[in-house]
């Protein structure tokens, strides 16, 4: 794509908009244009760019929508936790710009996905399925976003209607572990994805924000940036 990407940063205090601003000016491909967090006027700020990433928090997801739609420029959101009123919110903003929604911007996860909806296809229902998942003790939200994709994935492709069980442990300093454990008649299989660094899901983010730019309006996933 020969149209630059220049990215309004909403929560670039936090631990993620730091780490994509480090990552950022390492690549030519990317400007960030504007930094906003916590009690910024984000309208202003992203006038200058095509594409808004945020990173802040789920409830500040109405005021980005409306920024978005309002200027006309796409939407990559990493924040998790999301109401349903909200997600409406998202679902409606999508009709107007591109908007990439995913509860986790790593490669590794989004191949994780695609092997558990594989995974519990081919063992079928004689497997009991469930997902550990353990995150640093400032993590906010339990279970994580990743790991309610991770259970909706499973419920959906086991067709079973049963909701999966999840473990949720918040401590020390883990970027990100999660486990989907398939236990069946006298054997187990077990799915794992650790993360030792937020640079993969910044990352991801980055790629995301470069793919969705020049986008018709729809609500994409990381999924459909990667083709998986």
């Amino acid at each position: 794509m020969s149209e630059s990407i220049r990215v309004a940063l909403i929560g670039a205090k936090g631990r993620m908009g730091q780490t994509i601003l480090a990552l950022a000016k390492s690549d030519p491909k990317i400007e960030i244009v504007a930094e906003c967090d916590l009690g910024d006027s984000i309208d202003g700020a992203v006038s200058s760019s095509n594409v808004i990433i945020d990173f802040s928090q789920a409830d500040s997801i109405d005021d980005v929508c409306r920024t978005a739609e309002k200027r006309r420029v796409a939407l990559v959101i990493g924040t998790t936790g999301h109401s349903t009123a909200q997600k409406k919110t998202i679902a409606a903003t999508a009709k107007v710009v591109p908007v990439v929604l995913a509860s986790n911007f790593s490669v590794g996860v989004n191949v994780l996905f695609a092997l558990a909806r594989q995974t519990v296809e081919l063992l079928g229902n004689d497997f009991d399925v469930r997902i550990v998942e353990t995150h640093h003790k400032m993590k906010k939200d339990a279970p994580s976003g990743t790991a309610k994709t991770l259970a909706e994935i499973l419920k959906t492709a086991g067709k079973s209607g049963a909701e999966i069980p999840i473990e949720s442990t918040r401590e020390g300093e883990v970027v990100g572990d999660h486990t989907v454990f398939f236990n069946g008649p006298g054997e187990g299989l077990e799915l794992t994805h650790r993360a030792s660094s937020r640079e993969i899901f910044a990352r991801g983010a980055l790629r995301a924000a470069e793919w969705v730019v020049g986008k018709s309006p729809d609500l994409y996933s990381m999924q459909d940036v990667l083709g998986l």
